[in-house]
């Protein structure tokens, strides 16, 4: 038999035990007097500072940033079409990360609990260099996966050994105008909802996250 093209895809999932869960609140206020609601924010704003600060310095906390105070204004609409007073509002987001799921249940708790103070979303993250080796070895076992698929073809057929041709990420291989699915390495980081206001201790339990790769790949074999 003469030498034959053999083209495959290979995929390959990792499931990673999450290693940070990243906190993101907000400070929203709105109001008739402008002086007010800034003070407000602003006072509410240095506690969420100052809680954080001192997280961090325990280790519970990897980092954490904030934003400055926001505040615009604007006129609503009464029902029947009539301009309203000025309503005054104010806002301002912090982010945490958190390597301590317990101290971040009970931040999370805390907080969530304050009027004004809005608890939008925790997400499950790995660290940097976790996530980096992951994808990597992801990627690889992929390619595997896409090696061994040719070689059993090849031996369905009556042949040997099988050589690499091309190797990439799915679509970079594909007819032009087809459609195909993502190919290099991703990762899902699980989410939680946000709305947890008045709720008690939160008993956090973040999903692993999930890290896949696919790829295409051509071999010849005879």
């Amino acid at each position: 038999m003469s030498e034959v093209t053999i083209a495959v895809r290979g995929e390959h999932e990792n499931r990673i035990p999450a290693e940070v869960g990243v906190a993101r609140v907000s400070v929203r206020l709105d109001g008739p007097k402008r002086e007010q609601v800034m003070t407000d924010a602003s006072t509410l704003s240095l506690q969420l500072r100052e809680e954080l600060q001192a997280l961090e310095a325990s280790g519970a906390l990897i980092r954490w940033s904030s934003d400055r105070v926001s505040i615009w204004s604007d006129r609503p609409w009464s029902q029947d079409g009539k301009r309203l007073a000025l309503v005054h509002h104010a806002s301002v987001g912090a982010r945490a990360e958190f390597s301590d799921f317990a101290a971040l249940s009970e931040w999370v708790t805390k907080v969530s609990e304050r009027e004004g103070i809005t608890v939008d979303g925790v997400t499950w993250e790995l660290t940097p260099e976790t996530s980096k080796a992951t994808e990597r070895d992801v990627a690889s076992q992929a390619v595997q996966v896409a090696v061994d698929r040719a070689t059993a073809y090849a031996a369905a057929i009556g042949l040997g050994s099988v050589t690499a041709l091309e190797i990439a990420d799915v679509g970079l291989l594909s007819k032009a105008g087809q459609e195909s699915a993502p190919g290099s390495p991703k990762m899902m980081r699980a989410m939680m909802a946000s709305d947890m206001s008045g709720t008690p201790a939160l008993e956090f339990e973040p999903q692993p996250i999930v890290v896949s790769a696919a790829v295409e790949a051509r071999f010849t074999a005879s």
